[in-house]
Order: structure tokens, then C-alpha cells, then sequence
């Protein structure tokens, strides 16, 4: 919603301001189509050389995810850590055993299905089970695990900025590409050198709509998107640091209720629930 408020309120005032000065808003009209074609087609087309098909694949999908609000929420990590405290709980009563199937079929287990908003999560739970597991087999170490850990993290958000690289690239070339459909106009006008004065300016005036573009596109809509989905990325990212700090806090020792509480810590404080309304939803899940 806000993405499409932040763009009327710059339409609004950049061609608004435009009218009010007694600019003719035909002449941009008139240019656009041909214009856009150029700057687009030569954007989709660089876009398409420099990158990999996954690439592709996952900035179509980040921009689908700019259009959307966040699913990181107070709610939902309510409902992430009341899990983790609710599975570490189980394995400090029953042993680490006990877990066991439910890590390794978390849709069929009571404890993932009763937190659906992060339980039915694949990549959530893949990244919960897997570590389990590993504490379960009891191979590893807790400072063995927290670099395992680190590395699919790092692994994750190299794969997500991936995307927003892109982007970024896309917003870096528009301008350029505006450039190029502006001297392909002035070249345009060059040939008709002999028409009348109103005709060559309104040529010329068409030709300079191109640099118009390439700049307005840049920075008033690549730029923006692509800062939005490095957003949507560290949300994504901070979920996966707060299962991590929980799971290496029950391994260092520490009891279910506290091993949360260092989960807790690591969120944003936007999306953070308070010490008492995480106590609260624990208690009222038992």
C-alpha cells in the first residue's frame, strides 16, 4: 500500500508542478510510448544479459514480495518462539529423544501443528529440524553447530541480495539508457533539420522526455523497490538469527524460558513482543 502512496504523491508533484509552470503535459504524452519502449526494452534486455536464470527467478519473486505487506509480525514471532520454547522444553523434560519424530516429520507432529503460521513455514521449520536433528545425534558441539548455522545464513542472504543486486544494477542503468533514447530523438530531430522552428523544438522536446524518463524511473521506482526488498531480505534474515541464538542458548545450558528470552532479544524492536506478552502467549498455549 505504502509503495503505491509513495508513487502518487511523486507523480502528483513532479507533473503537477510541471502543469502549474504552463508546461504543455502533451509533449510528454506524445513521447512516452515510444520512449518507455526503448528505455524498458533496453533495461529487460541488460537485465536478462547479466543475469542467471535463478537470479531472474528470485528477483520476479522479490518484486511480487515488494507488493505485499510483511508476514514478520509480533504475532508470528510470537508463535516462533512459543514453539522453540515448547519443543526445548519437551527435550529438557523427556530427553532429546523424545523430539525426534517430530523432527523428522514436523507436518505430522502436534507440537509444529500447533503453531500453523510458522509450523507449515518450509523454510522455517527445514531450518529448525535440521539443527535439531543435529543436537539430537549429539555429534556436534554448540560452537560446531553456530558456525553451521553462520554459514547457511550468510548462504541465505547472499542468495536473497542476489535480487536486490539486480535491481539496484537495473536503477543504475535506467538514467543511461534515458540518455540513449534522448540522442536517438536528437539524432531523429538532425534529420529534419529543414522543418519549421515549432517543429524542431517539439522534436526536441520529445527527444529530451527520454533523459526525463530514464531518470524519473531510476530513482523514483528501481531505487525504491530495491531498497524495499533489502528490507523484506533483513526481516527474512533476522528470523533465522532468532531460532539460532534460541537453539544455541538451550545447547549452552540454559532453561526453555531463558533460551527464548535470548531469541527475543535479537528481533527488531518494531516487531519485538515484550517479556510479558511472550510470557503470556506461552502460558496461554500450555
Amino acid at each position: 500500500m505504502f509503495v503505491f502512496i509513495g508513487w502518487a504523491v511523486a507523480m502528483v508533484c513532479i507533473f503537477g508542478v510541471y502543469i502549474f509552470h504552463g508546461g504543455n503535459i502533451m509533449v510528454i504524452l506524445h513521447a512516452l510510448p515510444f520512449e518507455m519502449i526503448t528505455i524498458f526494452g533496453a533495461a529487460i534486455g541488460a537485465f536478462l544479459a547479466n543475469n542467471q536464470m535463478k537470479v531472474v527467478k528470485a528477483t520476479m519473486a522479490g518484486l511480487g514480495r515488494c507488493f505485499k505487506g510483511s508476514k514478520f509480525s509480533k504475532a508470528r514471532y510470537l508463535e516462533l518462539l512459543a514453539l522453540m520454547y515448547d519443543i526445548l522444553q519437551k527435550a529438557r523434560k523427556e530427553g532429546l529423544m523424545s523430539i525426534e519424530k517430530d523432527v523428522e516429520d514436523p507436518h505430522s507432529s502436534a507440537l509444529f501443528q500447533k503453531y500453523p503460521t510458522v509450523g507449515n513455514d518450509h523454510h522455517v521449520t527445514e531450518f529448525i529440524t535440521d539443527y535439531l536433528r543435529m543436537m539430537v545425534s549429539g555429534n556436534l558441539n554448540a560452537h560446531e553447530i553456530e558456525s553451521l548455522m553462520d554459514n547457511e545464513i550468510d548462504t541465505h542472504h547472499a542468495e536473497e541480495h542476489a535480487a536486490v543486486a539486480a535491481i539496484q544494477r537495473i536503477a543504475g542503468g535506467l538514467p543511461a539508457f534515458g540518455i540513449v533514447a534522448a540522442v536517438l530523438g536528437v539524432v531523429n530531430t538532425m534529420g529534419s533539420v529543414g522543418q519549421p522552428p515549432a517543429v524542431l523544438g517539439g522534436m526536441i522536446g520529445s527527444a529530451l522526455v527520454g533523459t526525463f524518463l530514464g531518470i524519473l524511473l531510476a530513482y523514483a521506482f528501481a531505487e525504491p523497490l530495491a531498497g524495499l526488498l533489502e528490507q523484506k531480505v533483513e526481516d527474512a534474515g533476522k528470523e533465522l538469527q532468532c531460532i539460532k541464538t534460541t537453539l544455541l542458548a538451550s545447547m549452552q545450558g540454559y532453561a526453555p524460558q531463558v533460551a527464548i528470552e535470548f531469541g527475543r532479544k535479537v528481533l527488531f524492536s518494531g516487531d519485538r513482543p515484550t517479556f510479558g506478552e511472550l510470557e503470556a502467549h506461552v502460558k496461554g498455549k500450555k
